[in-house]
This record gives structure tokens, C-alpha cells and sequence, in this order.
């Protein structure tokens, strides 16, 4: 089964950008749909991005759609997610995670679908 790890967050003006990387470990990414959440204190877990096995179908929330973009290299086996102009309103546990599936074009948006959750990279920005 994959392990993901979470890195590149960090304290970030309104405006700014990051970009994150899920490193993955154990078996290769293109063996499933992946995704980014994230997790704000007191709030439920929100669909930031999500990508299909076959790279070909993506999704974004409602909320960061226009200002993220998800992406993978196959050969470093990383997931990536830029994130530009940066709001107060996107602080939170960033998470990446696979989804175990035999569709290659499916992309999901519900967190139940996912398994293997890592403990993310925390972003914050700042007004």
C-alpha cells in the first residue's frame, strides 16, 4: 500500500503562494487517484484538488478553484499542489491521500474515499 508524506507548508502573507509536495512511498502513484484536502480548526475536511489515475481528469474545490493547480511526476513519484493568491480563509492541515480504485478516469471528491492519511503540512497565512 502507498504511504504519502506531506512537506512545503508554511507562514505565507494574503497574496503569496506555495507549493506543496506529497512525496509517495511503497507503490507508484499512477496505481491510484490521488487528492489534497485540507483541515481547518473546528471545520470539517475540504476537498482542495483531486487527480485521476491516468492524470487525465482534475478537480478543484469551489473555494481555491482558479488559484490552485495539481500536478505529479511519475518518474519522482511526487504529487504537487501550487497554491497562488493566498487567503487567510485557506489556513489549514494540508493532506494528500490515495484512492484506491480501477477507474483510471475517476476523480473524487469525498474524503471517505480516500485511505492512508498522513499528517500533513500545516499553512498559514497571515492578513
Amino acid at each position: 500500500q502507498v504511504q504519502l508524506a506531506e512537506s512545503g507548508g508554511g507562514l505565507v502573507q494574503s497574496g503569496g503562494s506555495l507549493r506543496l509536495s506529497c512525496v509517495a512511498s511503497g507503490r507508484a502513484l499512477r496505481d491510484y487517484a490521488v487528492g489534497w484536502f485540507r483541515q481547518a480548526p473546528g471545520k470539517e475536511r475540504e476537498f482542495v484538488a483531486g487527480l485521476s489515475r491516468n492524470g487525465g481528469n482534475i478537480a478543484y474545490g469551489d473555494s481555491v478553484d482558479g488559484r490552485c493547480a495539481i500536478d505529479r511526476d511519475i518518474a519522482k513519484n511526487i504529487l504537487y499542489l501550487q497554491m497562488i493568491s493566498l487567503k487567510p480563509e485557506d489556513t489549514g492541515v494540508y493532506l494528500c491521500a490515495p484512492a484506491a480504485t480501477t477507474s483510471m478516469s475517476s476523480v473524487y471528491r469525498d474524503s471517505p474515499r480516500y485511505v492512508s492519511w498522513g499528517q500533513g503540512t500545516q499553512v498559514t497565512v497571515s492578513s
